[in-house]
């Protein structure tokens, strides 16, 4: 190892703090492991040299010897000590064990903290896809939902074994849920292949779930829709997700609301949106009209003399409910001015008297 300073290795001042230290060691360590860097001999040299650095000056009585007289005052002088002396992670990294986990997380299969934990794992979170109409989503509504899912074998209670037996600990873990495996210099703490990190293994299996502790099954549930879901929103239902193996914890289920497209309304965030066709009297002179609402209850609107069409008038409070909070968006009305067809000749008079009196131009009247 060519002789460089610690400090200049893990990229620190030497008036650098402890925690600063460790950060920068960290960096260094999770960058340049060798399970990271198969095959390379240079990625392994800067991990080496990293762990070597940080023995150092992690060290308050350490790090005052080299301070003083380099690397001859605390015993290396460049013959790789890092490698020498360090051959478990545990040994290497004391307090700061998580530097790895970030890593070994990311594996598949959980990090070592998975293999150590051992017992009743949590089952499986669900979704229920639930598809429900604008008035239900404005209004609220208990829906009754049948889902499929594992549940606890009564039979065993979830522990797999046939009844009058009991699991026995696991031959090669010897009952702690995780095996140490060696990788070059160091040693690797993973889950049990054997038990899963169960810690135990079932001889005589239960023949109601064939050993797995779970069965599958139907269940009925009464969901409360809140009004105000959107298409997207979770309903959390805490606790009806798979149940666990060796009888642990079930998980929970989520039913994901999606809004069908309503023939009236259209739904733009917490207001609604319809449109209203008024006769062309109605539209000249005004006038008052019942607009319907998603409510399902109408709501009187007054139209001013000389409505267009495409105006929009706005009814407060009438809108959807916002979720979770207080208060309605809006419904936006927009006015559409229905022109009759087809007059008889009374109307055509009318209609031609009142061109005159508003002294407009009428083009190719007809006959």
């Amino acid at each position: 190892m060519a002789d460089r300073d610690y400090y200049e290795i893990l990229g620190v001042a030497k008036d650098a703090s402890k925690d600063d230290i460790k950060k920068a060691y960290r960096k260094l360590a999770i960058q340049f492991h060798p399970d990271k860097n198969r095959g390379d001999k240079a990625a392994e040299e800067k991990f080496k040299e990293a762990t070597e650095a940080y023995e150092v000056l992690s060290d308050d009585q350490k790090r005052a010897s080299y301070n003083q007289f380099g690397k001859s005052g605390v015993g290396q002088g460049g013959q790789g000590f890092g490698y020498r002396a360090y051959t478990d992670f545990s040994d290497i990294f004391g307090d700061i064990g998580d530097i790895f986990s970030e890593f070994f997380g990311n594996q598949g299969g959980g990090g070592p903290s998975a293999g150590r934990r051992g017992g009743s794992r949590r089952g499986s979170d669900l979704r229920y896809n639930l598809e429900i109409s604008l008035e239900d989503a404005a209004l609220g509504k208990e829906i009754k939902i049948e889902i499929p899912r594992s549940e606890t074998c009564e039979d065993c209670g979830g522990s797999g074994a046939k009844k009058g037996s009991m699991p026995v600990a696991c031959s090669m873990c010897q009952g702690s849920g995780h095996v140490r495996r060696s990788q070059g210099f160091f040693s690797v703490t993973t889950t049990c292949p054997q038990c899963q990190g169960q810690g135990k293994t079932i001889k005589d299996p239960c023949k109601g779930c064939s050993g797995s502790g779970l069965i599958e099954k139907k269940r009925t549930l009464h969901i409360k829709i809140p009004a105000g879901v959107e298409s997207g929103s979770r309903i959390r239902v805490s606790g009806e997700g798979e149940a666990g193996p060796g009888g642990g914890p079930s998980g929970d289920l989520y039913v994901v609301t999606h809004i069908k497209k309503h023939s009236l309304y259209q739904r733009e965030g917490n207001d609604i949106v319809v449109q209203k066709n008024i006769p062309i009297t109605t539209a000249i002179l005004g006038g008052e009209i019942e607009v319907p609402t998603i409510e399902g209850k109408s709501a009187r609107m007054k139209i001013p003399p000389g409505t267009e069409s495409g105006q929009i008038f706005r009814l407060k409070g009438k809108g959807m409910p916002y979720l979770g909070g207080y208060g309605k968006g809006d419904q936006h009305v927009i006015i559409q001015v229905t022109t009759p067809r087809n007059l008889n000749r009374r109307a055509r008079e009318l209609v031609l008297e009142l061109a005159k009196e508003l002294n407009e131009e009428i083009q190719a009247a007809a006959k």
